[in-house]
């Protein structure tokens, strides 16, 4: 019996992956849980597990290919013991081609919508996976159905790729969208040298042709606009900026896309506040040094920081909430799970450390280093980005002493930590060096009051500025 594995919900609001990898062929047995196949999506790269056990009997698609959730991912023949499958709409499995079509070309959208964190399963995908699942480092010549993987990445590839036709070329092309889009525009995509795998045209591909296509006509006719059909005036979407002469246009990534959505939801919908206090954080740092020295451990900044954040918030309850705009009511979140904003090699990422109420200090500062650690890669799994209730942000390490941040829609505050830098201070009534940082929290004024969320921000600058106090509130 043929069992189809269908591509689950990505979770997230994501609703497209692209295939960076096959682990299995055509032919292979794989075991429930087995990872058999790597994909991309808008936040994270993963390994998807099998949920049956058989023999492979055909692939959904190559390497480079977008699949969205209810699309066959895969097909096994026989093998027991297989795995529920999770409830999928058989019109999603079968999807007709131009629907498809659609949703690929349609914009990504609300990449972070809000759900507390289920900490069951560790499941790669919602409704796959019956253990615990972890991210596989993969090697950078890891084979892949197109040949093995640039060490450099997609970005070096694109630099490299020439922008022009070859009518000898025959590059692979696996997607539709792909040949469409060039088609409409009068060429062959297969003509392209591809960034992807043994140069596997993409979308970003024949994009960046026809951007710099368009460049080019426009210097040939000494800087004039490209003269286009008449068409009327649209309230909803403007026209296209014209290019001119030296201009570069730069598709954006998958994940960049649904950054942009991302952020443009929060200061749409967020009425956002700001409010921010210098700290003298020279105890502080005195503090860390007798704990590392009775310990013989070392303590970072952030994750004391941290700790003093997390007993703010059992204090001030609202800063760790979020907002029912649906139903017109505040969310008030049992545990903190904590979120740091963290600039990987995929760009910005907010990876959380769940339950962080119920850890010690010490603990708090493993689970904050296993997420620095990802970060450094820029893999996480899914589970690591979803379920944020408060973000911490230590912009200070970028040299910048404040910032009016964005809020991670959909929760109701962020809290910035500015570099630490030696000020004049007074003391005592003397005039001495300190060690000084300076707090920016933002907030959304539907779940509190300025009042509120400046006795938060003044509860989190007396722990820095005296360490000892904290012990209260443990």
């Amino acid at each position: 019996m043929s069992r189809a594995f269908i591509l689950p919900d990505l979770g997230e609001g994501l609703t497209e992956a692209e295939i960076v990898a096959w682990l299995v062929e055509p032919g292979d047995e794989v075991a429930i849980d087995q990872p058999v196949v790597e994909l991309e999506s808008a936040k994270s790269v993963v390994q998807l597990p099998s949920p049956y056990a058989g023999v492979v009997e055909t692939l959904g698609g190559e390497v480079g290919q977008t699949l969205h959730a209810g699309s066959v991912l895969m097909t096994l023949t026989g093998g027991a013991g297989d795995a529920a499958p999770p409830s999928v709409p058989a019109e999603a499995a079968v999807a007709e081609p131009a629907e498809r079509e659609a949703v690929e070309v349609a914009e990504a959208t609300d990449a972070a919508t809000a759900s507390t964190a289920s900490e069951g399963s560790g499941a790669v995908l919602i409704g796959y996976g019956t253990r615990e699942s972890t991210i596989t480092k993969r090697a950078p010549g890891t084979p892949a159905r197109f040949g093995r993987r640039s060490p450099g990445g997609p970005a070096i590839q694109r630099q490299q790729a020439p922008a022009r036709l070859d009518p000898a070329r025959r590059s692979p092309v696996v997607s539709p969208i792909v040949r469409r889009i060039a088609r409409e525009n009068g060429f062959d995509a297969s003509q392209l040298m591809g960034s992807g795998p043994d140069h596997l045209v993409v979308r970003r591909d024949v994009e960046s042709f026809i951007s710099e296509r368009a460049g080019t006509e426009t210097a040939a006719r000494g800087g004039a606009p490209i003269e286009a059909p008449e068409t009327k005036p649209s309230a909803v979407s403007p026209a296209p900026l014209a290019s001119i002469e030296g201009d570069r246009r730069v598709p954006l990534d998958r994940m960049a896309r649904a950054a942009a959505a991302h952020f443009t939801r929060s200061r749409r919908e967020i009425p956002e506040a700001t409010v921010w206090v210098d700290v003298d954080a020279t105890e502080l740092l005195a503090a860390r040094r007798q704990l590392q020295d009775a310990t013989g451990e070392r303590f970072g900044i952030t994750a004391l920081v941290a700790r003093f954040v997390v007993a703010g918030l059992h204090k001030h309850p609202a800063l760790n909430s979020s907002f029912d705009a649906a139903r017109e009511e505040i969310v008030y979140h049992s545990a903190v799970n904590l979120g740091l904003a963290a600039q990987t090699p995929r760009g910005l990422l907010v990876p959380v450390v769940h339950g962080a109420e119920r850890m010690s200090l010490r603990e708090l500062r493993d689970a904050i280093a296993s997420r620095t650690e990802e970060a450094e890669k820029g893999a996480f799994a899914p589970a690591s980005l979803t379920g944020g209730t408060f973000t911490l942000n230590n912009y200070g390490t970028l040299g910048v002493d404040g910032s009016a941040a964005i809020i991670n829609h959909p929760e109701a505050a962020m809290l910035g930590i500015g570099r630490l830098i030696e000020r004049p201070w007074v003391v005592d009534g003397e005039l001495a060096v300190r060690r000084v940082t300076e707090l920016t929290l933002s907030f959304d004024h539907r779940v509190c009051d300025g009042a509120e969320a400046a006795a938060f921000l003044t509860f989190v600058a007396a722990c820095i500025e005296r360490p000892v106090s904290v012990l209260a509130e443990l």
